[in-house]
């Protein structure tokens, strides 16, 4: 072959391979340029979801925030309600506590006037403290035993008693251990009480079938009460030799060392005893309404050692009003 053959199959090599490195330049190129499209379109989709997802979030929020508005409101106005309720009940129940404060009051003086009438109805009473029970059984009458009590043991003339009646306190009859039941005697004469009852103090009492025999003003059943109140006062001024004495109807009169002190009530005899430096339980008035309302209640009486059980209330009640509808029935 000639040289000129073998140049040109040379350079035709070099033009294809030049061809070919340029098909592959132009491909890398068109790979090259691929590549970022590619990224740019998967970017732009995150973005969109991420926006999509935050749209979402931001919906959700306002929709609970919505909510939790819309439950503020009504718990704002719930309480308002509440407010205005509690405001009237306080209205209410301080009206109430006046309104209970006055009947109190009321009470209290209704009580005193019942208690200062009773009172004046047993002026002409006196009664017999520590006869024993069925004593009067051997008389002809319970008047006649007092009367002959009285004589032997006052030193008194029958003619000049003047008694109307005479008769055991009521209530059911005591066992053998307690104490017996005071004789309730009504003279006729105002006069002839008080003279009894200053012949009975001035000798202390008297005895019969060796037994002490006292004699007392008869009080009403709410004096008897407060003047049990200075029971303690009284022991301890006994224990310490001071003199004292009981003005009706329910007082306390100390003759301390400086000056008597005459007390209106056992509250304040116990207070200022204790100020004195005499050792006694401190009576306390009664602080609230509920209190005041409790010592004022009446109760029924009972046989004694019976306790009123909560149960049993109603019985009682039932009871009380069959009583009293057969004495209804037995007076007509």
């Amino acid at each position: 072959m000639s040289r000129k053959g073998k140049k040109s199959n040379t350079q035709s090599k070099k033009h294809d391979e030049e061809e070919i490195d340029q098909l592959s330049q132009a491909s890398n190129s068109m790979d090259d340029d691929k590549q970022p499209d590619d990224a740019d379109h998967s970017g732009e989709a995150n973005m969109s979801l991420i926006l999509k997802e935050l749209r979402d979030f931001r919906k959700d929020s306002c929709q609970q925030l919505n909510g939790i508005k819309e439950d503020i409101n009504k718990i704002n106005k719930r309480m308002e309600e509440a407010e205005e309720r509690i405001d009237a009940a306080e209205t209410r129940i301080q009206s109430w506590e006046e309104v209970v404060s006055g009947l109190v009051k009321l009470q209290v003086q209704t009580e005193a006037k019942l208690t200062d009438l009773e009172g004046r109805t047993r002026r002409e009473n006196i009664r017999i403290y520590g006869v024993e029970e069925g004593a009067e059984a051997m008389s002809t009458s319970v008047i006649a035993f007092v009367e002959e009590l009285l004589v032997k043991g006052l030193e008194l003339t029958p003619s000049t008693l003047q008694i109307e009646r005479a008769h055991r306190a009521l209530g059911p009859k005591p066992p053998a251990e307690a104490s017996p039941r005071s004789l309730v005697v009504k003279f006729s004469s105002f006069k002839m009480k008080e003279d009894v009852i200053k012949k009975a103090w001035q000798k202390k009492g008297f005895y019969f079938k060796e037994k002490k025999v006292n004699v007392d003003h008869d009080y009403a059943p709410e004096l008897q009460r407060r003047r049990r109140q200075y029971a303690e006062a009284k022991s301890a001024l006994k224990e310490r030799n001071i003199r004292f004495q009981s003005p009706f109807p329910a007082r306390l009169k100390v003759f301390y060392e400086d000056n008597p002190v005459v007390y209106n009530s056992a509250e304040e005899a116990t207070a200022d005893m204790v100020k004195r430096g005499i050792p006694v339980p401190v009576l306390q008035n009664p602080s609230s309404l509920m209190d005041q309302i409790n010592r004022l209640t009446w109760e029924p009486s009972r046989k004694r050692g019976d306790q009123l059980h909560p149960s049993s209330k109603l019985h009682f009640k039932l009871h009380f009003k069959a009583r009293l509808r057969s004495f209804r029935h037995r007076d007509t």
